[in-house]
């Protein structure tokens, strides 16, 4: 939540000069000498396990030793409370984890005994797990407002009641981005007083700590001391967490940092990121999503809804049917969570003992095929144990996408393109996560794209000197699905468009053209899909007047 929460992004000036010297600290530790930047870490055996989820070798597992990678969002409960259906929710898209936020009464309401308990019980019935985070002291050193580690301590352990026995499903982290861009060297000793606290009140459970610099260590604070930090913790089970936003906007930083911790064997997640552009920067979310992937580390989004900076809600107002282009990107991209997630086993979602994998299930046949859905279906696997699931890919010569997951033996593949040819294909898994040979192929053309009708909704979301953030809302006002659109309109005042995510520009002069990214494609009868960009501009920005999508005239709302 930015005006609550702010990550802190630098302006301009200060992003230079700040990004200069972190470079220059970075060059220091991490080339000149490595081992001072982050130490390898000696293999040892937790002195006190957690009696469920834990840390061993730099890995979370589970309590029955099963590696456990979240893929998950953060919800925002602490201010919206009566929010709790969004955990259903969020599973319902094939999440495995949420981030909740709390407050421990520092500086918003705090959440009571009883409010914390059925925040977990929600997660529990949903078959989350459930990351608990205290966000009062988000900023503290820059942000006068935030609170210390030390009274978050004394709030979780004024939970211990609640939490204790919950290991297997909870995580506890400690404080949100508990220091600002102010002396960040200031970070490493409350953070291990406050692990030191926790752990002597008796707490088991696997402790999460966020990093300085508003949760992006752009200074390589947590890089630097994340060993001395870890060997604080006498049962081992701590697990760093990096917020990657604007500071993140190569693919360099990103994977040069979340390597850094592999390498040294210690424990490390994305606890929190965003993707859309601002005047900041432009965050590389794919880089992050795919090096989570290739290294298997935990990512949770941020967020879900009730941003009160609207291009980092992953569905608005709360309605899951209704995702924003980052939230389509974050469930169902490449190494999104509808691809990636795995069901905690504690939730009874695989057995590890089980090897023998299901029967290939029948050939695929199609029906109900539109412009942009198929629905499929096809003869059920048998397995020794039983099936938990199906999942559908698509075909290409020698390469496969997961684009759809089922329950059952049928599903409709939805978000294709219209007057395409695609070949599709099913693999069965059970719950110990055994997969099936494929099935044999079926071929499907969609259908041709309808025309719609359309109405544009455009307007400068933040303005500075020499430039702007801007945002498109095109909505379909017609009763079929648009597919494959392109949108056109000019500027007046001879504003060019430097970044853009939803979509790809291309700009001659003034006239601008819109192609959809993949997750933005296909505009839903009555429904919307949103734009936004990053500009140069001069001291006029009028906005555009004209619009039109596929050729036809929009109106402008």
């Amino acid at each position: 939540m930015r005006t609550a929460r702010s990550t802190t992004r630098k302006d301009p000036l200060a992003r230079l000069l700040t990004g200069l010297a972190a470079l220059l600290g970075l060059v220091v530790l991490g080339v000149l000498c490595p081992t001072a930047a982050l130490a390898q870490a000696e293999p040892r055996a937790p002195g006190a396990r957690a009696t469920g989820l834990h840390i061993s070798d730099g890995r979370l597992l589970e309590g029955n030793g099963n590696d456990f990678v979240m893929r998950g969002v953060n919800h925002a409960h602490t201010w919206y409370p009566g929010q709790t259906q969004s955990l259903a929710d969020i599973k319902a898209l094939g999440a495995n984890s949420v981030r909740v936020v709390l407050s421990d009464g520092h500086r918003w309401t705090e959440n009571s005994p009883a409010d914390v308990a059925n925040v977990v019980a929600q997660c529990k019935a949903n078959r989350l797990i459930c990351v608990l985070e205290v966000h009062d002291t988000t900023g503290y050193g820059e942000d006068t407002a935030a609170g210390t580690l030390d009274h978050a301590a004394d709030y979780w352990i004024g939970l211990k009641d609640v939490l204790a026995g919950e290991e297997n499903y909870v995580i506890v982290n400690i404080g949100n981005e508990p220091w600002g861009n102010t002396n960040p060297a200031g970070w490493t000793d409350p953070t291990i007083a406050a692990i030191k606290k926790l752990r002597t009140a008796g707490f088991e459970h696997t402790i999460m700590v966020d990093a300085p610099n508003w949760g992006q260590d752009w200074q390589g604070v947590m890089r630097a001391n994340a060993q001395s930090v870890h060997d604080a913790d006498t049962t081992g089970n701590l697990i760093f967490s990096i917020h990657m936003y604007s500071v993140y906007d190569t693919a360099q930083e990103i994977t040069d940092y979340l390597n850094a911790f592999v390498d040294a064997g210690l424990p490390i997640l994305i606890g929190e990121f965003g993707g859309p552009a601002d005047q900041w920067g432009d965050p590389d979310e794919d880089t992050m999503m795919a090096t989570a992937e290739q290294l298997d580390l935990g990512y949770l989004a941020w967020s879900w809804s009730g941003n009160t900076d609207p291009i980092l809600d992953l569905s608005i107002g709360f309605d899951p049917d209704n995702l924003s282009s980052w939230g389509q990107r974050i469930f169902h991209g490449a190494n999104g969570i509808a691809q990636t997630a795995e069901e905690a086993t504690v939730f009874g979602g695989r057995n590890p003992g089980d090897t023998q994998a299901p029967t290939a299930p029948g050939t695929p046949t199609a029906s109900a095929v539109t412009a942009t859905s198929a629905a499929l279906s096809w003869t059920a696997s048998t397995d020794n144990v039983g099936i938990a699931g199906y999942d559908v890919v698509r075909v290409s010569g020698s390469t496969e996408t997961k684009v759809a997951a089922s329950a059952t033996n049928s599903v409709t593949v939805t978000g294709l393109t219209a007057d395409t040819a695609y070949t599709f294909a099913v693999y069965a898994r059970d719950a110990a996560g055994n997969r099936s040979a494929r099935s044999a192929t079926v071929n499907v053309t969609t259908a041709g794209a309808p025309a719609g009708t359309c109405s544009v909704a455009y307007r400068a979301t933040n303005e500075w000197s020499g430039g702007f953030q801007g945002e498109i809302v095109i909505r379909n006002t017609g009763t079929t699905a648009i597919s494959g659109w392109t949108l056109a309109f000019a500027f007046a005042n001879g504003q060019t468009i430097t970044n853009m995510w939803g979509g790809t520009p291309t700009q001659t002069g003034a006239t601008v053209s819109v192609a959809p990214a993949s997750y933005t494609s296909t505009i839903p009868a009555a429904g919307s899909v949103t734009l936004g960009f990053i500009a140069n501009k001069g001291a006029t920005n009028t906005a555009p007047t004209a619009f039109t999508l596929n050729g036809s005239a929009c109106t402008t709302a």
